[in-house]
């Protein structure tokens, strides 16, 4: 005679007292010490004595247990054991949502996976950001579905404007797909692979017309950055210090020499063929500036203002890079121009042309540059004089 079934009733099955009840054809009710209350499926399979969950009764109702202990006795009719076939049922949809990473949720595995041997938390910010701000299309894509014309499209559109990030992205693209396709998320060839690839859909670097931006520490920061600067020890901090207060170029700085300065009037004057623009520039130097000057130790018969170790040899640029790298300052010396520009311009009310004089670049109007054969040395010492007291306050 076959075992009855639905021995309990549904208004039971939150009175019980604690212990086992059986309801038939292997279905359990347990109830713990605590108040516990699950459902059980208590079976024998290949001679041993198996038990599978089938969840909480808040969750699971008494017809509803009835239902998955049926279901379970349908596949041991089978031969198959229920609970080996439900969990690898599971994994297999683990598996598939695996498959179904986004590259978003890729890249910030590959993060976290690699953070710790990174140099500093700022180059696990500039990973996210970068990829967070220019795969915005496919972020939220399928790992496994990125194609090449996804890459392509987010890269085109700052290959040429701002081709030193281009470069660094598609580099980080390459990095979270080979990831993905190891850890098994995708497979095939990587659409973000240069060479033999990319290479033939996006100009190489000496084909592409290009603006570079570089790296400037923002206005606002600049004070603190300046009285961190002036407690560094070296010639090249005082370089770097004396290019920020007169907004002159990198190489200009390192090549400036003593007789082309006038401590008197206040005033470096660099020769033609030392400039980009192939004209003379007079620069009006701050008392801050002149104050740099006043306390270097001139080197007898040395004609640079600020010379190497090696005599007759001016600072490399990567000495004035290296105090910045020290400073752990994510910028670049070039990058203080933009920093005086943005400061001319946003905080201080000088005519443009006047800022533009003092970068000694070249007037875009030719007209207004036809007309303007001066270079307002007056009111760009007054600015001078201004940036200099924002960005180190008023002098003693």
């Amino acid at each position: 005679m076959a075992a009855k079934i639905g021995k309990l009733a549904a208004v039971s099955v939150t009175r019980l007292p604690a212990g086992y009840h059986h309801d038939g054809g292997g279905l359990v009710l347990q109830v713990t010490k605590s108040g516990a209350r699950s459902w059980l499926f208590r079976f024998d399979h290949g001679g041993k004595r198996r038990e599978m969950g089938l969840g909480p009764t808040h969750t699971v109702s008494l017809s509803e247990a009835r239902e998955a202990a049926r279901q379970a006795r349908k596949t041991l009719l089978d031969g198959i054991d229920p609970l080996e076939a439900r969990n690898a049922a599971r994994r297999a949809a683990e598996q598939m949502n695996c498959t179904r990473l986004t590259f978003g949720q890729c890249a910030e595995r590959y993060i976290a996976a690699h953070q710790s041997a990174w140099k500093n938390p700022k180059h696990t910010a500039q990973w996210r950001s970068t990829l967070a701000t220019y795969c915005v299309k496919f972020n939220a894509k399928p790992v496994a579905e990125v194609l090449r014309a996804d890459v392509v499209s987010c890269l085109e559109e700052i290959w040429a404007t701002k081709h030193e990030t281009a470069t660094r992205l598609r580099g980080r693209i390459e990095s979270v797909l080979d990831w993905a396709t190891v850890h098994g998320f995708r497979e095939g060839e990587n659409p973000a692979r240069w060479k033999g690839n990319l290479d033939h859909l996006l100009p190489t670097i000496s084909k592409t017309r290009r603006v570079q931006h570089h790296r400037a520490v923002p206005w606002q920061e600049v004070r603190d950055f300046m009285g961190r600067l002036r407690k560094e020890v070296g010639l090249a901090p005082r370089a770097l210090e004396f290019l920020i207060l007169t907004a002159c170029r990198s190489g200009e700085i390192r090549a400036a020499t003593w007789d082309e300065i006038d401590l008197s009037e206040q005033l470096w004057v660099i020769p033609a063929e030392r400039m980009k623009m192939g004209k003379e520039h007079r620069v009006p130097l701050s008392r801050a500036a002149v104050a740099i000057l006043v306390a270097l130790l001139r080197i007898e018969g040395e004609s640079l203002v600020f010379p190497s170790a090696k005599r007759g040899k001016m600072l490399s640029d990567m000495a004035l890079t290296e105090v910045m790298r020290r400073m752990n300052v994510d910028a670049v010396p070039h990058g203080f121009r933009s920093t005086f520009r943005d400061w001319a311009g946003e905080v201080s009310s000088y005519p443009r042309e006047v800022c533009e004089h003092a970068l000694a670049h070249r007037l875009a109007d030719g007209v207004e540059a036809a007309y303007q054969r001066g270079d307002m040395l007056r009111k760009r010492r007054e600015m001078m004089e201004d940036w200099s007291i924002f960005i180190m306050g008023s002098p003693s």
